[in-house]
């Protein structure tokens, strides 16, 4: 159990620093910082930016959960 959750938490990191490395950047300067507000309240993320968003918030939850279980156990 221990091995498994530990083969988890590190594929979960690596797919995590993976996505988060893949994202475009939202804050590209002084005009970046004005119009990503505006991309963020209404939504304008598509495409493989949305995908990436969705991957990254489920293996954030995946890390989350597998470093929480790993601590219980050991």
């Amino acid at each position: 159990m221990k091995i498994a959750l530990i083969v988890v938490l590190v594929l979960s990191s690596i797919g995590l620093i993976a996505t988060v490395l893949l994202q475009s950047g939202r804050s590209a300067g002084l005009s970046g910082a004005i119009s990503g507000a505006g991309d963020s309240i209404f939504g304008k993320k598509k495409g493989m930016d949305e995908l990436l968003a969705k991957g990254t918030a489920i293996l954030a939850a995946v890390f989350l959960l597998s470093s929480l279980g790993l601590a219980m156990i050991q």
